[in-house]
């Protein structure tokens, strides 16, 4: 498999060392100084790009995939508002994309568990829901994509939730925010967003009554992992056509 590395940062140097493992070429990496290069010539020579960039340029990095015929990973967070129009994109062209807002085999598996958990939830009935998420400090938005994916799966089950809210203290760029957990509505879930030192990635999913406390919790303990799915992910994007996700890589 050749491929195009977009965004060369911790997580790009993790895939470039995954792609070599696996024996794959790398013909092209792209990061900030040479965005240019990301052009019909050089994704002309890739099977594959994987995109790991920022909220501001995700769309338009995978826009440029799809335009011209390369299929594309991504699994940048905070720019999912425009992910069905990418979708529609990769569709009309015939394309391929591949996008997950987390990469880790474990947390794919936690987001099932939370569906199941929170439809059985409401069948029973008497527990209240919340998430909690930490991330290293340099990770600037909130919350993360897998806490909306985590929020979302109860909001689809749980039928006395309707949307989601952010608590997040000392992140400027935290969406849907509330001042404090005090301002969260009945029929909202809070997330609890926090950033400390060199955190990978904690998401806790909490259930409580006036009697117990039911969590479901994963922690990543290195970025490897994420780097690892994404590799995978596009090795299963290559020769296909259309949208998938993480549930279609499992399957």
């Amino acid at each position: 498999m050749k491929a195009i590395i977009i965004g060369y940062g911790k997580m790009g140097r993790e895939i470039e060392k995954i792609l070599a493992e696996r024996g794959h070429e790398v013909v092209l990496v792209v990061d900030a100084d040479n965005s240019a290069e990301l052009n019909a010539a050089n994704l002309a020579r890739a099977d594959v790009a994987i995109e790991f960039t920022t909220p501001a340029t995700a769309c338009a990095n995978i826009r440029t995939c799809l335009e011209h015929g390369t299929a594309v990973v991504s699994g940048t967070t905070g720019w999912t508002e425009r992910l069905p129009e990418m979708q529609a994109l990769c569709r009309q062209r015939g394309g391929a994309f591949f996008y997950a807002s987390n990469y880790c085999l474990g947390v794919n598996l936690l987001f099932r568990l939370n569906r199941q958990l929170a439809a059985m939830i409401d069948r029973v009935g008497g527990y209240e829901v919340r998430i909690g998420e930490t991330h290293h400090t340099q990770k600037k938005d909130a919350p993360s994509g897998t806490a909306i994916t985590l929020a979302e799966g109860i909001i689809d089950n749980l039928s006395a939730k309707r949307s989601w809210v952010n608590y997040a203290p000392g992140v400027e760029q935290a969406a849907h925010r509330v001042a404090s957990p005090a301002e969260v509505a009945p029929d909202q879930i809070e997330i609890d967003s926090r950033r400390e030192g060199m955190v990978p990635g904690i998401h806790t999913v909490t259930y409580e009554s006036e009697d117990d406390i039911l969590e479901l919790s994963h922690t990543i303990k290195n970025r490897r992992t994420l780097a690892l799915g994404a590799v995978i992910a596009a090795e299963f994007l290559c020769g296909k056509r259309g949208v998938f996700g993480m549930d279609d890589l499992l399957q």
